[in-house]
């Protein structure tokens, strides 16, 4: 661990170290397990430029969300053609320049949107969004209320496209952020089957599956593979939509999730009846703000791998009440000032989210290639010692 306890010397904390080798590794095993596949990177799980331009030099397309992600990746000499605006609420003017800029690819789940690009960004290509409703339970994140419609409505909304003079190209759905269960992938490929096939009696051939993300990075729990969640939607691929599909999918977490460490160190200890309380000088408002969801973070304190564990109340360090990351961590018993914690696997959704609430700086962000490997063999040599 010494590596990043010279980081922590050289640069304070919080400091958030990614390691680019993690994330080559990542996008190589997408484009080598799943067939007729395109990896539409999800710029907002971490948008840094190191990270942007190394996956352009690896041949990435670009799935984004706003037109700041859209100017960033232009400044980066990312072509309009590797993009794809995939959110399915968008401003019309954010949709006349994404077109005005070349960009030609656009996600839909309602007709005022297929209007809205229609009037704009005519004959573009979009595709539609269908929801996954029924997996809530094998996701840490579902995003079924918010985005996507029903089979029967997306029906509907391709044949509406094509009546405005849009070219329907296909669907895409989304199975909830860190999804345990690879059969999620194959439900939805096949309810999307049934949208292909309603198309063709109203001429459109749709020719893309766009599978979203929510490949799951390890945290806390066992995760299935990458190769047995592409072995799923090769099969549901080939068995319900044939020969010559572009499958795209969209990795955010499951790209840099694993490739980042946070390193924070602790600034108070205290007892509040009967609670252990540590606040860190990062907190919900400076990178840690799924932990409010549920996402659990692997948390170690440095040297005191091998301790017997108590449990904390885990808080940041601002004057807000919901700055509580955890009330039941499980931390070293003599965890106190001046420790540093790691929080592993952070590299998405930390720095995009940190704000400077309370005038307190976000983390900085630091590269160091290899360091993940290294923090990985330390811990496994931990873990034999104990054995």
């Amino acid at each position: 661990m010494e590596k990043l306890r010279t980081i922590a010397s050289n640069y304070g904390t919080p400091v958030l170290v990614m390691d680019l080798e993690v994330v080559r590794q990542n996008y190589l095993n997408l484009v080598e397990n799943i067939k007729n596949c395109k990896v539409y990177y999800a710029v907002k799980a971490n948008s840094h430029v190191e990270i942007l331009k190394l996956l352009r030099d690896l041949g990435s397309y670009f799935d984004v969300a706003s037109r700041g992600e859209i100017e960033k990746l232009l400044s980066l000499g990312v072509e309009p053609y590797r993009m794809s605006f995939g959110n399915t609420i968008k401003k019309t003017e954010d949709i006349k320049f994404a077109y005005e800029n070349g960009i030609r690819m656009f996600a839909v789940d309602a007709e005022m949107e297929i209007e809205k690009i229609a009037a704009v960004a005519p004959g573009s290509n979009i595709y539609v969004r269908i929801s996954t409703n029924g997996m809530e339970d094998d996701a840490d994140w579902p995003l079924t209320r918010k985005f996507g419609t029903s089979v029967s409505h997306a029906i509907e909304l391709v044949k509406y496209a094509k009546e405005n003079g849009l070219n329907p190209i296909g669907l895409s759905f989304h199975v909830g952020s860190q999804n345990y269960n690879p059969e999620n992938w194959r439900t939805a490929i096949r309810e999307a089957a049934i949208v292909f096939e309603e198309a063709k009696e109203f001429g459109v051939k749709m020719t893309m599956i766009n599978t979203g993300g929510g490949m799951p990075v390890k945290y806390v729990r066992s995760i299935p593979a990458v190769k047995d969640i592409a072995k799923v939607i090769n099969e549901a691929v080939e068995e319900y939509l044939g020969d010559n599909i572009t499958v795209i999918v969209e990795p955010g977490r499951s790209m840099v999730g694993n490739a980042g460490i946070m390193i924070t160190r602790v600034i108070l200890r205290s007892q509040k009846s009967e609670e252990k309380w540590l606040y860190l000088d990062a907190g919900v408002f400076h990178g840690l703000t799924e932990t409010i969801q549920n996402i659990r973070y692997r948390i170690t304190v440095d040297g005191k791998e091998d301790e017997e564990l108590e449990t904390f109340v885990l808080a940041g360090p601002t004057c807000d009440s919901v700055d509580v990351m955890y009330y039941d961590a499980q931390l070293p018993k003599s965890t106190t000032i001046d420790d540093l914690v790691y929080f592993h696997a952070t590299g998405a959704y930390t720095s995009e989210y940190a704000t400077n609430f309370n005038g307190i700086p976000s983390p900085k962000i630091v590269f160091e290639n290899g360091v993940i490997s290294e923090v990985e063999q330390y811990a496994e040599s931990v873990k034999v010692e104990k054995e």
